[in-house]
């Protein structure tokens, strides 16, 4: 079975400040799981390194789907980016019907159930990244790398 997996989490240098989120054991899982590394933003075009951006809302009192944009640190609204990622790993997923993904927690793409709540304060909020909310939409399994104890052994 294949089983998407933020790229970060594999080691892979994309994370926002150009480093990584290695698991550190994940190496020893290679032989036992088909991993399939994606970067939602990346794939919709942003750098590494880039800025660090959050999911806010433009209207606070509804906190809908619609009502979500992404912003930058500095205030640039690169929303669209973070779309065209989520669509362009989705098709991924298609492509290599994975039915499961494990994802990076806390991320404005990857997040699940988790996200940062838009003030880069390091505070969090109840809430899906962009791409983790296109997947649950579209029936996948959705685990962060906090989960992987559990749904590893």
């Amino acid at each position: 079975m294949n089983i998407l997996i933020s790229a970060c989490l594999l080691g892979v240098n994309c994370k926002y400040d150009g480093g990584n989120n290695k698991i550190p054991f994940i190496d020893s899982l290679l032989d036992k799981h088909n991993f399939i590394p994606i970067c939602p933003e990346q794939l919709g075009g942003l750098t590494t390194p880039r800025l660090p951006s959050e999911i806010c809302y433009k209207n606070k009192a509804i906190g809908s789907k619609e009502d979500k944009i992404i912003k930058n640190i500095e205030g640039l609204d690169v929303t669209s980016y973070f779309i065209r990622g989520a669509q362009e790993a989705l098709y991924i997923c298609e492509l290599f019907k994975c039915r499961k993904a494990i994802l990076k927690s806390n991320s404005p793409s990857c997040g699940f159930e988790f996200i940062y709540d838009g003030t880069f304060s390091g505070k969090l909020t109840k809430g899906n990244g962009i791409f983790a909310e296109l997947l649950a939409e579209n029936g996948i399994e959705i685990y962060t790398e906090k989960d992987l104890d559990k749904y590893l052994k």
